[in-house]
């Protein structure tokens, strides 16, 4: 067969012919791989926190461009315009002393300013010295006596561009005149160019470094989570008991690997609790099943001497054994998934004790002493309570040497119901077990009692599910059952 197989394997007849029927069926593709890849690239944690970082750091980048560029131009506008004003008032004060030349002197004004000094006429009387004295600078003049500033373009001077021009009047000896202080916008326009220039070229390659760190770093912080999820993967149903790696970086990645691990070691339990309720399910059919066919095997080949009377009555109590197996299965198996249940409602658990004790008295066998059985009230589904009582009356009946004694009390907190056997007992390190599914202690006796090993586990999953307890006590002879309920 492995010759076949390896024949198989590198024959091209039988491989090659093969790849374009999968591609016609599904229609794959290399391109179409690559695109699948590129996608869940693109979809990944690491790309869309990559992505995330890059747009709010250009976002706050481009805020703090424009607010910067802003700030800066307008800073130095208002750094002209100072300069402005005070030329402006210097060249007032001139005037209003009568004092004011024909020509202003240019000395001093290294910000390059022009000044103008415009009558009432529009008349230039006095003008920074080689400025045309035909044109005024500006056609606007102050409303009152303050000062006013615009920004004018085109201006009868130098290379043209923008000029913030301070315009403020003032009274003279001859009437009162309007002096004009012009100052260029050009370099505040070159230091804005410079500034944006540097922003354009150190913006893009800020992002690229924010998008380069976040990459890496979400790589390397999200690799042990890849690679938790790689053995994940590589986990199947038959090896649950193993464990991921845990990193030692004591983070969340690490508390994930915990918790992963854990969640495996459920999963396992669970998987083996299923794989054992299966087998003990199928042994505990089994054996009833061989008995009852061996049973009529024997009667078919000597039906002469067979008595069909015991024959039937074997059958019987096989049958009533696997009845009672499928029902308590069924039982579990609806607990298992949290099958709906009954609504509870109020119930007197003294009745059901007192019944389920004449029932074990009516076998004649035992004695079942009563005596401390008080009422007591609980809310609750009555069937269940009945199954659970019986249940383990019903193991204290099967070990029981000839008394059985029952106590049920109740306070304002809860009720205590105990049944107590004169058996062998049981040891203290079986006193959990015995409430495991399909344990029992002493196999061939439970056998041949009809006992099934799911009684207690049964009673329990009553009890816990009406928000009580049920556990074994010490006692200096016999098994002690002790189980507590909240009250009504």
């Amino acid at each position: 067969m492995s010759g076949i197989c390896a024949r198989r394997s590198t024959s091209p007849s039988a491989v090659l012919p093969s790849r374009p029927s999968v591609s016609s069926a599904t229609g794959w593709t290399p391109m179409a791989a690559d695109r699948n890849r590129s996608r869940v690239r693109l979809t990944s944690v690491r790309a869309r926190t990559t992505m995330a970082a890059t747009l709010v750091v250009g976002v706050a980048l481009l805020v703090t461009a424009v607010s910067l560029v802003v700030f800066l131009r307008r800073s130095l506008v208002e750094r002209v315009d100072d300069i402005a004003m005070v030329r402006a008032h210097d060249v007032a004060t001139l005037a209003r002393q009568g004092t004011l030349p024909a020509e202003l002197a240019v000395e001093g004004n290294d910000d390059g300013s022009i000044t103008q000094v415009v009558d009432g006429t529009r008349r230039v009387v006095a003008a920074t010295a080689g400025l045309r004295r035909d044109q005024s600078l500006a056609r606007f003049h102050p409303s009152g006596p303050g000062s006013e500033v615009r920004t004018v373009d085109g201006l009868p001077f130098g290379e043209g561009g923008s000029y913030r021009v301070m315009a403020v009047r003032s009274a003279t000896p001859d009437g009162p005149v309007t002096v004009y202080v012009a100052a260029s916008l050009s370099p505040v326009d070159d230091a804005v160019d410079v500034l944006q220039g540097a922003l354009a070229t150190g913006a893009p390659l800020l992002l690229a470094l924010v998008a380069f760190t976040t990459w890496t770093v979400a790589g390397r912080t999200l690799r042990p989570v890849d690679a938790i999820r790689a053995e994940v993967a590589d986990i199947s149903e038959r090896s649950l008991g193993r464990h991921v790696s845990v990193p030692p970086t004591d983070d969340e990645i690490s508390r994930l690997a915990d918790t992963m691990n854990m969640m495996l070691d459920r999963l396992d339990a669970a998987a083996e609790r299923q794989r054992r309720f299966v087998a003990d399910a199928s042994h505990e059919l089994q054996t009833p099943l061989a008995a009852a066919r061996t049973d009529l095997e024997v009667a078919l080949a000597h039906p002469d001497s067979t008595s069909w009377n015991d024959i039937a009555a074997d059958l019987l109590t096989a049958n009533r054994r696997m009845e009672r197996l499928v029902r308590d299965l069924l039982f579990l198996a609806r607990a298992d998934v949290g099958a709906p249940r009954p609504a509870a409602r109020p119930v007197d658990l003294d009745d059901i004790v007192l019944s389920e004790a004449a029932r074990i008295r009516g076998g004649g066998a035992l004695r079942v002493d009563t005596g401390a059985v008080s009422a007591a009230a609980v809310d609750g589904r009555p069937d269940d309570l009945t199954r659970a009582v019986r249940n383990v009356f019903d193991n204290a009946e099967q070990y029981a040497s000839s008394l059985v004694s029952v106590e049920l009390s109740s306070d304002d907190r809860r009720i205590t119901l105990v049944v107590h056997d004169d058996g062998p007992g049981i040891p203290p390190e079986d006193r959990e077990r015995i409430f495991a599914r399909f344990t029992r202690l002493d196999d061939d006796r439970s056998r041949r009692t009809g006992g099934t090993g799911l009684g207690l586990a049964i009673a329990r999953e009553i009890i816990e599910a009406h928000q009580g307890s049920i556990v074994v006590e010490d006692t200096p002879s016999g098994a002690r059952f002790v189980i507590r309920l909240p009250t009504r």
